[in-house]
């Protein structure tokens, strides 16, 4: 594998920490202020930083390696199309999965059809939010439009935001079962990268933590030693957003009170699916034009939870520009040319982020705004 230079490594991993609790503690406060999300011109500047800062690596690479190089890295063969495919599958799957969640959450109050529309609108409001305020800020009022009880709404955004950490936090050790750690970053970045990540790590477990001790536990107990915490100077700020979280947790507290252990594992088991098929999208697009063998797939797997990490907490809508970048810096060295890995960044944001854009743009805000017929 090719040994790269990345540019701006430092800014990609001190960004871990901007924002380290991401959308936990910014549940919406008022819902109709989450209308100034959903309009045309987040989607337009999200797709500009993307492509521009696409275009800008793809000149600079072409211009050092030249295009010859790129032309020749790309064999399109019936195993491309049937990988191309089997990634946008994935993609399909990906939100099947998160619709089956939904409504083993909601015990069936969405339709199929409802879910499938509310996942849309989720991924969409990711597409125009900053990483660091995520889909999730939204996700409530979403709900209330599909006409779901505030408590139920409550609990489904706090159980999908644990879930999805458990599964992030079991994910690593099973990776790291078939590959060494320092795997999960490459080698030109591995110094700092390693010690961040595992901070990075470390944060996600104390999330995970206050959050399944406080839905299982001790709500109340939990909300108690927050408030003490953020009554520090240096936290004080917080302390609105803080109480506000802590009051969400008792209400989904409540809702989700002796729920059956097949409900739980219907939520994991779908979460999971739904992980695992978004990760594979980008083995997939990598697979329809190089060769990986069975390690290569896993270390891929693993440098895409690293990757996730700082989509998490990107400044950008829906981590434009930045997702470019670093596909090119953690899958790049899996190709001889750095232009293809930029091309194949494309076509993964093509197919994971675009599509979702797209429908903001054409149907979503109108429905939102209540223009359009719901059922």
């Amino acid at each position: 594998m090719k040994k790269r230079n990345p540019r701006v490594a430092f800014f990609l991993y001190i960004n871990l920490y901007l924002c380290p609790l991401k959308n936990q503690l910014s549940l919406p406060e008022k819902t109709q202020n989450n209308l100034k999300f959903f309009n045309k011109t987040r989607i337009y500047i999200a797709i500009f930083i993307g492509l521009s800062i696409s275009g800008y690596l793809l000149y600079n690479e072409i211009k050092s390696s030249g295009i010859e190089d790129v032309i020749e890295q790309v064999h399109w063969s019936f195993q491309s199309t049937l990988f191309i495919l089997l990634a946008i599958t994935m993609m399909m799957l990906r939100d099947f999965a998160y619709m089956i969640r939904l409504r083993v959450i909601t015990e069936k109050q969405l339709s199929w059809r409802q879910a499938l529309k509310v996942i849309l609108m989720w991924e969409f409001a990711s597409t125009v939010s900053p990483g660091v305020v995520g889909g999730s800020a939204v996700a409530m009022f979403i709900l209330n439009k599909e006409k779901i009880p505030l408590g139920k709404s409550t609990a489904l955004v706090i159980t999908t935001a644990l879930f999805d950490n458990i599964f992030y936090l079991l994910y690593i050790p099973i990776i790291l079962f078939f590959i060494g750690s320092q795997d999960l970053i490459p080698e030109n970045i591995e110094a700092i990268g390693l010690n961040l990540f595992w901070m990075g790590y470390g944060i996600i477990f104390t999330i995970a933590s206050i959050l399944s001790i406080s839905l299982f536990l001790y709500p109340q107990l939990i909300k108690k030693i927050l408030l003490f915490i953020f009554k520090l100077p240096f936290l004080k700020r917080l302390i609105y957003k803080v109480n506000k979280f802590t009051d969400d947790i008792i209400i989904a507290s409540k809702e989700l009170k002796g729920k059956p252990f097949l409900f739980w594992i219907k939520i994991f088991m779908s979460t999971t699916l739904s992980w695992t098929a978004r990760f594979l999208v980008v083995n997939f697009i990598l697979m329809a034009f190089v060769h990986l063998n069975f390690t290569q797939n896993v270390i891929v797997l693993g440098r895409q939870l690293v990757m996730w990490l700082f989509l998490l907490v990107s400044p950008t809508p829906g981590g434009s520009g930045l997702a470019e970048y670093i596909f090119n810096t953690f899958l790049g060295d899996f190709l001889q040319v750095s232009a293809l890995a930029i091309v194949l960044a494309i076509i993964w944001r093509l197919i994971s982020y675009y599509p979702y854009s797209i429908i903001g743009l054409l149907i979503l805000p109108k429905w939102l705004r209540g223009d359009a017929k719901q059922k």
